[in-house]
């Protein structure tokens, strides 16, 4: 079995003999969808990668949302595509409209007429 820095230096990670790593941007995106994935915890993830520091993913996913770090799609699961279903109306005619308005400023100085 590999070490942490057999692995990372696989993946193209920089290991140095002082313990800090630089990993690649394509490794911290997996880390970060890994940890995406319902039901699964930073923790567990940062573990298997070896990073010492779980606030680093944390950081990581913070740049994610941010968009300053690109995640990798999806692998596809064995379960079918869902589509939501599109919902589609006439929209209301312009005259409707014209005379909807109307009414209501008519119902409008007519009570404040009555109000005087």
């Amino acid at each position: 079995m590999e070490t942490t820095a057999e692995f990372l230096r696989s993946l193209g990670g920089v290991v140095y003999a002082d313990g800090p790593r630089l990993r690649p941007e394509e490794v911290k995106a997996r880390i970060v969808a890994e940890t995406l994935e319902p039901g699964v915890t930073v923790n567990p993830v940062a573990a298997r990668y070896g990073v010492c520091v779980a606030n680093h993913i944390s950081d990581w996913r913070r740049l994610a949302k941010d968009g300053k770090l690109v995640l990798l799609a999806a692998t596809p699961l064995d379960e079918p595509t869902v589509f939501a279903p599109l919902v589609m109306f006439e929209p209301e005619p312009p005259l409707v409209r014209q005379l909807s308005k109307l009414s209501d400023i008519r119902s409008r100085s007519s009570s404040a007429n009555s109000a005087k």
